[in-house]
């Protein structure tokens, strides 16, 4: 019971806080500390994702070299200014090789 507790909690903070996004006064938002704040969040959410997706095994830090091969494949495929599917895809391809190799 206390798990749909938690997920009925997430999902009202979630809708709460679109609405908050709704209802905020245009003065508010246009306000420069808002606007940097709200141009740098995704990077730093999306850079803590691929951390942990790229370093964490549940619960423990663990460094797959090929996970991190794909990541640096990604990073030089970004570099490059490659589209984000090629990115993706090579990305994909190196950690599948590497792992095809038993690296």
């Amino acid at each position: 019971m206390s798990v749909w507790i938690a997920v009925l909690a997430t999902a009202a903070g979630c809708y709460a806080l679109k609405f908050a996004g709704l209802v905020a006064p245009q003065s508010v938002l246009d306000d420069p500390r808002v606007r940097r704040f709200t141009e740098l969040v995704p990077v730093a959410l999306l850079t803590a994702l691929i951390a942990v997706q790229a370093f964490a095994d549940g619960r423990a830090l663990e460094f797959d070299p090929a996970r991190a091969a794909g990541l640096g494949a990604a990073v030089a495929a970004l570099l490059l200014r490659a589209p984000f599917l090629v990115v993706l895809a090579v990305a994909a391809a190196t950690a599948a090789g590497l792992r095809l190799l038993d690296l």
